[in-house]
């Protein structure tokens, strides 16, 4: 299912935004999305007046292709900002809660109509996005994905100092993690949220017996349609495997509190128990401990992550401390 890329041009309010970063099988759903991530006119908010499906102004779930656009084509858009987006523009943004992030069995089987439909978005990041490189990858290390908010982060509550809502054991989870992993830092905000955190958390300090091997920001997130949720940003690792051809599917793992952020790679990705309330939790949170020692029996044990089920983390670990 080849899918060809499409580009617009939207003028709104005197201005030209191009946007590139669509295929033909993308909906106007998707195309809403993107028009609001460089306007920040909300979806509901944009009126796009010459875009029209057989004669009638288009409906969201109209697939871009079947509109036969030439590219660079024009859309008018009318559409108002609203005046609590420059606080959501000036500080990164929860794209929704941490609850509504509902652990659905079946979350992961989403029939994406055909993957291959966001291989182009995920081509195109390969090409364009350029990965922020710390330190060089050391050979034969598997490489370890972590997100920071609520997975080593509490970036709600309010705190004297950033070791306060750091989660519980971190520096010794990171340690004994680099040991047979590069690590590497993917998180939803900006890169220069992503450093002030660090510096925060004091992961960068040249004193630490670890090193981060990059990072990566919102930018080489894509877009897709999920029938569960709409239109949602997620972190595809093809956009890292594409750039370092010694990681794979076969020896990256991906820790996240949020599962959608793993929907185009469900067998890499582990779902963290969110850190959150780090006040009440500080003193009993002990998930990166236990995730350290499965880290640990994986790296020992398995040669293909593609052989196992992160699901069950748990069990694996109480299986090998059994044998």
């Amino acid at each position: 299912m080849e899918s060809k890329e499409v580009s617009l041009v939207i003028k709104w309010s005197g201005k030209e935004f191009l946007i590139e970063d669509l295929t033909d099988h993308d909906t106007v759903a998707v195309l809403r999305h993107e028009i609001c991530k460089k306007t920040q006119v909300r979806p509901e908010r944009q009126k796009l007046l010459n875009l029209k499906y057989k004669g009638k102004p288009v409906t969201d779930e109209v697939k871009l292709g079947a509109l036969e656009l030439k590219p660079n084509f024009k859309v008018m858009m009318v559409g108002s900002l609203e005046a609590d987006i420059k606080e959501v523009s000036s500080r990164p943004s929860d794209i929704g809660s941490v609850v509504n992030d509902l652990d659905n069995e079946d979350e992961d089987n989403v029939p994406f109509e055909n993957k291959d439909v966001y291989l182009a978005k995920i081509n195109r990041r390969i090409k364009d996005y350029s990965i922020k490189e710390l330190n060089p990858p050391r050979d034969g290390k598997r490489l370890l994905v972590l997100d920071i908010d609520y997975t080593i982060f509490d970036h709600r509550s309010a705190a004297e100092n950033g070791t306060e809502l750091m989660r519980p054991y971190l520096h010794e989870f990171l340690s004994s993690a680099y040991q047979d992993y590069d690590i590497a830092i993917w998180s939803a905000t900006s890169m220069r949220w992503i450093v002030e955190k660090m510096k925060l958390l004091g992961v960068m300090e040249e004193s630490r017996d670890y090193k981060l091997v990059f990072m990566l920001d919102d930018a080489a997130m894509i877009t897709v349609l999920c029938p569960l949720r709409g239109v949602i940003e997620v972190k595809p690792l093809g956009v890292i495997w594409g750039k370092y051809s010694q990681y794979s599917s076969k020896n990256t793992i991906m820790f996240d509190d949020l599962r959608r952020n793993f929907l185009m790679n469900p067998k890499s990705g582990l779902r963290i128990k969110p850190f959150s309330e780090a006040h009440l939790n500080r003193h009993k949170d002990k998930e990166l401990l236990k995730l350290a020692k499965y880290l640990k029996a994986i790296a020992e044990h398995c040669d293909d992550f593609d052989t196992l089920n992160h699901r069950r983390w748990e069990d694996y670990l109480s299986k090998k401390h059994s044998h």
